[in-house]
């Protein structure tokens, strides 16, 4: 299969890049050569352009199929699709989960009601917009493909080596430091989340078979558990960490970040946020890593980032110590 990847250069992308290249596919990058641009220096063809007016550089070309990884605003994505319509046969598009409306019921599946925006021709991406944006996104490729050529991969949270948002990094690394550990809600609590290889492995045998529609792509409802997470990164990493559960009430009184700031964290009023139905994606192959895996190779390539490295997810030591001081006071 001769294979454009739009980005592919960060996490999922690179993931992508180096499955499509262990499975034989001839691959070519389209991107704007800002992050990473040698990271497949001399195993892959770069084609360095902007998809804001820069998309003369793939006149000419052919190719089977397209995996945009990095699309988020809808006039830049029918732009992509119009340009490339005549020259591919199928369009991956990776989307998110982010696109439903509701984070409140569990078991949502691809029929489930979408998010919509006010003004459609808002590019500005924030928490509020992100999810309709992308519905957009793949609505303006399905029109301008076609439904039956346009695959919209609706990723969970992706997690793995060379994540750098550090939503799920932070869990095996705390635990590794040992000592006492905040823990949120209850051991119990869903978490949803995909390796990044899984997803990617997914996502290119979805394009080799010319999969259409949504898929919900990340790990089954009620999979992997919050304790469940913990537990593990504290037997891959040998750490002699403790685990001090803290409410829900606690953490919003406290004014603690749902997702970020305490990362795989979400209210339980937001049930179906982490449980999404993704029966379809599995009845197609999508299949899951044991937990340890991800863990231990996280960690693994965590200790390659420097010692000075600015966490962009999770507590920082003295919050930590603070709120776990706070909570034994009233406990």
């Amino acid at each position: 299969m001769k294979l454009l990847v739009i980005g592919g250069t960060r996490f999922l992308g690179r993931a992508i890049v180096n499955t499509a290249l262990a499975a034989g596919h001839e691959v070519t990058l389209f991107n704007r050569g800002q992050s990473n641009p040698d990271l497949f220096e001399g195993s892959v063809e770069t084609l360095i352009g902007d998809r804001d007016g820069g998309l003369d550089v793939l006149d000419g070309r052919s190719f089977d199929a397209v995996i945009d990884t990095c699309g988020y605003v809808p006039r830049l994505v029918r732009d992509s699709a119009t340009k490339l319509k005549g020259i591919i046969d199928h369009y991956t598009f990776i989307s998110t989960l982010s696109v439903y409306s509701d984070n409140n019921t569990p078991g949502q599946d691809e029929n489930s009601p979408l998010g919509t925006i006010e003004d459609e021709t808002v590019e500005e991406i924030t928490g509020e917009t992100y999810g309709p944006l992308k519905v957009l996104c793949e609505q303006a490729i399905s029109e301008v493909m076609g439904a039956e050529h346009a695959l919209h991969v609706r990723s969970g949270l992706i997690v793995g080596p060379h994540d750098v948002s550090d939503r799920f990094t932070y869990w095996p690394a705390r635990v590794a430091r040992g000592g006492e550990v905040l823990a949120p809600d209850k051991p119990e609590h869903p978490v949803q989340f995909i390796d990044v290889r899984d997803l990617a492995t997914w996502t290119v045998r979805a394009t080799e078979a010319r999969l259409h529609g949504p898929y919900n792509a990340t790990s089954p409802a009620g999979h992997f558990s919050m304790g469940q997470v913990l537990q593990t990164c504290r037997e891959v990493s040998g750490s002699n960490a403790t685990f001090t559960w803290v409410s829900d009430e606690f953490l919003q009184e406290n004014e603690v970040g749902a997702y970020v700031q305490l990362p795989l964290w979400v209210p339980a009023e937001y049930a179906g946020f982490d449980m999404f139905s993704t029966d379809k994606a599995a009845a197609a192959g999508l299949a899951i890593r044991p937990l340890p895996e991800t863990v231990h190779d996280t960690l693994i390539w965590q200790a390659t980032r420097p010692a000075d490295y600015a966490w962009r997810g999770g507590l920082t030591p003295e919050r930590e110590a603070e709120l776990l001081q706070k909570w034994h006071a009233q406990e």
